[in-house]
């Protein structure tokens, strides 16, 4: 069990999960030829799993004495697995990654694509050794590499086998998983710094330069409160534009209903957040927006598929 909290789990379930539903829930039901076999996809999840778990893996190492100011129960580096242990463990996720990487770029006919999983590799690293501790930049490679998740789908399943006879289609459908990609990003980056409001004593402790250590906890839940509106604005005029508009009932209450309401639940509730627990209980609140809104894929496509 030490392991796979070291592994952090959970989250790599909520990644493989997301990459699922994009390829099965979404372009499985489209009628659009795809690069890689089923088999093929599995191991460009496993890729992108194993890569993030080396990445989960180093962040923990360094976030040691962070976290046992945070985090007690959590920490696991030093006090369940060595750090020798840790570090192995790192070396061997990444690689194993960076190498299926490299095997599915050489399938589709495109070896530079192996530099994608290396800059990720790479990225991770310096993120937990230095970045972190950078004013939002930390919080901005986080809420990106989440995103990329699901951009890198359309690079290795839909790009390959783009040609002119399709390309419109194609485009579009690439188009859907920007838009999914951007509204994982800002969610995921609103997520970062109420998860640093957190933390923020611990982080103080080790010197660590994050927003709430800057501003203050109420200026930095105030500016989350604002930046709370983009992803309802977003939202609203998704739902409007594109599925209440073209008469998809389901997937527009859907929206409404698991989307668009605990968005303005979080919103009302930050504004008056001021503990540690507060943060906590909105952290795990934006961790479910994110969820069912990757999930509202299936339900608007299973909508169009149905209602057509």
């Amino acid at each position: 069990m030490n392991y796979l909290k070291l592994i952090r789990y959970q989250n790599l379930l909520m990644l493989a999960f997301l990459q699922f539903i994009f390829r099965y829930g979404f372009l499985g039901l489209q009628n659009i030829p795809l690069a890689l076999a089923d088999w093929q996809f599995g191991i460009l999840v496993l890729a992108t799993v194993f890569i993030a778990a080396g990445g989960y893996i180093v962040n923990n190492i360094f976030d040691v004495e962070t976290d046992t100011e945070n985090k007690p129960e959590n920490v696991i580096v030093g006090k369940f697995i060595s750090e020798t242990k840790a570090y192995n463990l790192y070396i061997g996720f990444t690689v194993i990654g960076v190498v299926m990487g490299f095997y599915l770029s050489n399938v589709i006919n495109k070896p530079s694509f192996a530099a994608i999983f290396i800059i990720i590799a790479a990225t991770l690293y310096f993120y937990a050794t230095s970045l972190k501790q950078s004013l939002l930049i930390g919080n901005f490679i986080v809420a990106l590499l989440l995103s990329f998740s699901v951009i890198i789908i359309g690079i290795f399943d839909l790009y390959p086998v783009t040609f002119e006879e399709n390309k419109a289609v194609m485009g579009l459908l690439f188009g859907i998983l920007l838009d999914y990609a951007i509204f994982a990003f800002i969610i995921n980056f609103i997520r970062e710094i109420v998860k640093d409001l957190q933390d923020v004593n611990g982080d103080f402790n080790q010197g660590m330069n994050t927003l709430p250590i800057v501003f203050g906890v109420k200026r930095t839940a105030k500016l989350v409160f604002v930046l709370s509106f983009i992803p309802i604005i977003c939202i609203i005029n998704y739902i409007n534009v594109n599925l209440f508009s073209a008469g998809l009932l389901y997937a527009t209450l859907f929206g409404l209903i698991f989307i668009l309401a605990p968005l303005l639940y979080f919103t009302i509730k930050i504004g008056s957040a001021t503990k540690t627990q507060d943060f906590h209980h909105l952290s795990t609140v934006l961790k479910w927006i994110l969820f069912f809104g990757i999930l509202s894929i299936v339900v608007i496509s299973l909508n169009i598929k149905y209602n057509a």
